[in-house]
């Protein structure tokens, strides 16, 4: 039979569940809930009743103990093990299950570690361990039973919040409470709020339409439903970052309520998804925190248990009336053993040194995504006032076309008009959809129903308004490049464009795509969109140049296809959710 291979060369980690919470109860206590709930999961699942194994008095410092392995069913396995944690006070328990699976094993790992006069750590870990390279799992590990047996016995919590089984109703009085929790910068959990429709009854949407969305956050996630009265006070406080109208919002950690970019990196779920879909809505709902739990450093208790250290499982009793094993095979065992050991050993140290590489990386990756956060929305913020005082600009240079007078020149009347002109901009994607005809020079062959999708991921106006400004500066440059004054493709446009013209952000501009997603056949062929027969006779042609709708590496996108030294037009293909690369795969 084949091994399974080490979680490292299994599936994609984020198919992985991983659950870290604090419990609310000190080292011997949360063990010993731990062991019973533990205890009954495995009576429940069909298995022999493991024996007793309490920790064994290790003093601080020893080397870690080898785990007790027992049998527990047919090719089930139970290791137990607990001591010191590595390089300082406090300490450790651990329970690890394996199970047989298709085409693998199923290997479900609990831990509990508490350092000395700090707070009680658990871990609770389920994933799929294939039986070679290559081999994977049908999709993600689903949250075990024992995640939803434990959390409510723990009363386990993420700093202030407390982390339930199910979402807890939120109404006026404890908005504070809920906003000092989204805005805790010690915050390691995403905590999901959903909104109730104000035509409809709280605990009913709660029951048809919330929890089932939410059924695979369990231990990932901190959950609330907000009533109807607490969402106005709720939205004043998170003016850039607002959840009604039945949708639910996803609000990742570091969250800065006084940023207006920030809150395209807290995602939307409409109320439309939830009601239509609601298996993939869950799936959709998912997805973050998964990613989430798997990609965030571990606390530093839990990255000082070291690695679990096992023998082989010790062989099955002699049949009744088989021979007993001579001298000469007892010894070969021995010898066996002693080998078996030795390669264990080595593999510990191996595996340890790995997990500590991977908790530096994890390190280095959040510290990154944090630093691209901030950039992001010091690069919107500064947008914003970019297109502010161009707009004033364009004000003033058609009223000094028109040779206005005095007038022309007051400050107060000029940011008005620029307000009014900006004000007039879509706010949503059905109004810059319905819009499209202002643009002679751009046409429009995609699919209508993927640029609405949008105003379901995204509550506020950021989208459609990056998207609408966009379309003003490839219609500017459209018009340029007909009078042979463009000097350059769209992006060199964007780099230097004429004071009276409407800008777009050159970093948002992408002249083609990878060579990684050029050479890649079925990624190419998404990027193979509708023209017009007299531009390719094959009605599609590859559109790798677009436009960056908001921040980060998968936000939307608007592919175009610059055909203004032929037919004098640019085709824009798309505009949707970020089409298939290798971040979004």
């Amino acid at each position: 039979m084949t091994r399974p291979t080490s979680s490292d060369q299994s599936d994609p980690p984020a198919a992985r569940y991983r659950m870290v919470v604090t419990s609310g109860h000190g080292h011997t206590d949360t063990a010993a809930l731990a062991d019973q709930r533990l205890r009954g999961w495995l009576k429940q699942e069909g298995y022999d009743e493991p024996p007793a194994a309490p920790a064994p008095p290790v003093a601080d410092g020893a080397a870690p103990p080898e785990a007790a392995r027992y049998r527990i069913g047919d090719r089930a396995s139970l290791d137990l093990d607990a001591g010191p944690l590595r390089g300082g006070t406090g300490r450790y328990l651990r329970r690890r299950v394996r199970q047989p699976a298709p085409h693998g094993v199923r290997q479900t790992t609990l831990t509990v570690a508490t350092p000395s006069g700090g707070p009680t750590w658990v871990r609770l870990e389920a994933e799929h361990l294939p039986n070679g390279p290559g081999v994977r799992s049908s999709g993600r590990v689903p949250v075990p039973g024992l995640a939803r047996d434990l959390l409510p016995l723990l009363d386990a919590s993420d700093g202030p919040a407390a982390v339930r089984d199910r979402p807890a109703v939120v109404g006026p009085r404890a908005v504070d409470r809920l906003i000092d929790e989204l805005c805790d910068p010690d915050r390691r959990l995403p905590i999901v709020v959903a909104s109730v429709p104000a035509d409809l009854d709280r605990d009913a949407w709660l029951a048809d339409a919330v929890r089932p969305a939410v059924a695979g956050l369990t231990g990932l996630a901190v959950l609330y439903v907000l009533d109807h009265a607490a969402r106005p006070a709720f939205n004043l406080a998170l003016e850039y970052h607002p959840v009604y109208g039945g949708a639910v919002r996803t609000y990742l950690p570091g969250l800065d309520p006084a940023a207006r970019g920030d809150g395209v990196h807290h995602p939307v779920m409409s109320r439309r998804l939830l009601e239509d879909d609601p298996r993939r809505a869950a799936a959709i709902l998912a997805r973050e925190p998964r990613r989430l739990a798997a990609d965030t450093p571990l606390p530093d208790v839990l990255a000082d248990v070291p690695v679990l250290r096992t023998l082989p499982l010790p062989p099955a009793p002699p049949r009744p009336g088989s021979p007993p094993a001579d001298q000469n095979a007892r010894g070969a065992r021995t010898d066996q053993d002693a080998r078996a050991a030795e390669a264990a050993e080595e593999s510990a140290r191996e595996e340890q040194a790995g997990a500590d590489e991977l908790q530096r990386i994890r390190r280095q990756l959040q510290h990154a995504e944090r630093l691209e956060r901030s950039l992001l929305a010091e690069a919107d913020d500064q947008y914003e006032a970019l297109r502010h005082a161009r707009a004033q600009v364009r004000v003033l240079t058609r009223r000094l076309v028109s040779a206005a007078g005095p007038a022309a020149a007051d400050p107060a009347e000029v940011a008005g008009d620029a307000r009014r002109e900006e004000d007039a901009n879509p706010a949503t994607f059905a109004e810059l959809v319905a819009r499209l005809g202002e643009f002679p020079s751009l046409v429009f062959t995609g699919d209508v129903k993927e640029a609405l999708a949008l105003d379901e991921r995204n509550a506020g106006p950021g989208w459609a308004r990056l998207a609408w400004d966009g379309l003003l500066a490839l219609q500017d440059y459209a018009d340029a490049a007909a009078r042979g004054r463009a000097h350059g493709d769209f992006k060199q446009w964007c780099e230097h464009t004429p004071p009276d013209c409407h800008p777009f952000p050159p970093r948002k501009a992408v002249r083609g795509e990878s060579h990684t997603v050029s050479t890649n056949a079925k990624w190419k062929k998404e990027r193979m969109l509708p023209v017009p027969h007299a531009v390719d006779p094959s009605g599609r042609a590859f559109m790798g140049a677009h436009l960056r709708i908001g921040g980060g590496g998968t936000a939307p996108r608007l592919h175009y296809l610059d055909d203004c030294s032929g037919t004098g037009r640019i085709y824009i293909g798309y505009i949707g959710l970020h089409l298939t690369n290798t971040r979004t795969n």
